[in-house]
């Protein structure tokens, strides 16, 4: 999702590809090389948005389908899990400066509000005229907004910290057996995909490197056909809300003790898939790298498809529960979310969905400062240390000689 997937300034970027450490190594001394967008987190970006809209289409016609059900839940034990990740990857720079503030607020909590009355309008006119605005209450898929603001708030606590995944692992895990965790901000949701985002915040680039080579790539083949497999036995076996991380176990009326063993299963799980399918992310630019920059739009309004979809009872027609009813489902899914990442669907909604609100904010001094200091002095500051070094030279030339300005106005390292 861009803007609550873009990196928060970290000058700790992924190593660039190959031909675009040859055209940087070619710039001359001192230039400023341009940032370049890494191929492979927008591809893996494109490719999980995908899987999710593909996967709230199949959550529509589960009843009696056992294999969209084995395919269904393993797709939900990784794509959301892949997505969390990454937002915590481009979440390690987080540190609550104004700059970043200013970021989470219009990158995230912005679009929630708008959305959240949205999807609330959406539904007062297809279904419920008495339906509710609730701004702590998320309206379907909008939970990520909400669980995304409190991660990345937290995100120097877990910066901090010794142990942070194992504390965050105990956190779900205590969640998990915690029915009285209300339903604001669909905090369940919140604490017991906590892990996947931590685990983020944790990775290198070399663990990205680690995962794509191709013996991994190789091995991943039988490790999602015994999850498949898994998966179908699972169906008659296994709640499928489980996998939506949304209660705790006591509301399924399972043991106490099976909400930790679950947590802790499900997320190795969900680790060894996201690893697969990490493995299989192209890295190089395809035709779908540019609309990794967009996901945040495919997300938040496919949403309304599927629940207009679902409020006038389109899936519940008959040929959807055949064979090819059910695979063009699947492509009219992963259609509908590539159309709405596209260019001309952010140039018009990019005021609500990444809106700038520079009005809303106070100026920051130190970061003009720190903008002054980056662009060096002034063109009058400049003259007059220039006419200050020409009256010193004769008493400290070797000075003045090791820092003479260049043609760019960068000083010379000696």
């Amino acid at each position: 999702m861009t803007g609550s997937l873009r990196p928060h300034g970290d000058d700790r970027k992924s190593p660039s590809p190959p031909d675009q450490q040859t055209q940087q190594a070619r710039q001359p001394p001192g230039a400023q090389p341009g940032r370049q967008r890494d191929a492979f987190f927008d591809n893996a970006k494109y490719l999980a948005i995908v899987l999710v809209g593909v996967g709230h289409a199949w959550g529509q016609i589960l009843d009696g389908n056992r294999t969209v059900e084995a395919l269904y839940r393993v797709l939900y034990t990784f794509h959301m899990p892949a997505f969390i990740v990454i937002s915590g990857y481009f979440s390690r720079s987080f540190d609550l400066s104004p700059k970043r503030v200013k970021r989470l607020i219009t990158g995230v909590a912005v679009p929630y509000l708008v959305f959240e009355v949205a999807y609330t309008l959406h539904r007062r006119v297809s279904e419920d005229p008495q339906s509710d605005f609730s701004l702590l209450d998320p309206t379907y898929l909008l939970w990520f907004l909400c669980a995304l603001f409190v991660w990345r708030l937290t995100t120097p606590i877990w910066q901090t910290v010794r142990w942070p995944l194992p504390i965050a692992l105990a956190v779900a895990a205590l969640a998990s057996v915690t029915p009285t965790i209300a339903n604001d901000l669909n905090m369940q949701r919140v604490l017991q995909f906590l892990p996947c985002f931590v685990l983020g915040l944790v990775l290198r680039p070399e663990h990205f490197r680690m995962v794509r080579r191709r013996s991994v790539r190789i091995l991943s083949v039988p490790v999602v056909a015994a999850a498949l497999v898994i998966g179908w036995w699972s169906v008659p076996r296994m709640e499928t809300g489980w996998f939506y991380r949304n209660a705790a176990v006591q509301d399924t009326g399972g043991p106490w003790w099976s909400g930790p063993v679950l947590t802790l299963a499900l997320f190795g799980c969900s680790v060894v898939l996201t690893a697969c399918f990490f493995a299989w992310v192209p890295g190089r630019r395809m035709w779908f790298t540019a609309l990794g920059a967009g996901t945040i739009y495919g997300y938040l309004l496919h949403g309304f498809l599927v629940k207009e979809g679902s409020y006038t009872g389109w899936f519940h027609q008959p040929f959807l529960d055949r064979p090819l009813g059910e695979i063009g489902l699947t492509v009219l899914g992963a259609t509908a979310v590539t159309l709405l990442c596209t260019k001309p669907v952010q140039r018009v909604l990019r005021y609500v969905v990444e809106p700038r609100m520079d009005w809303a904010f106070k100026p920051d001094p130190g970061g003009d400062a720190r903008g002054r200091e980056k662009r060096g002095p002034s063109g009058a500051d400049r003259s007059r240390a220039d006419h200050a070094g020409t009256e010193h030279a004769g008493t400290r030339g070797t000075a003045v000689a090791a820092s003479v300005p260049n043609g760019s106005g960068e000083k010379v390292s000696v």
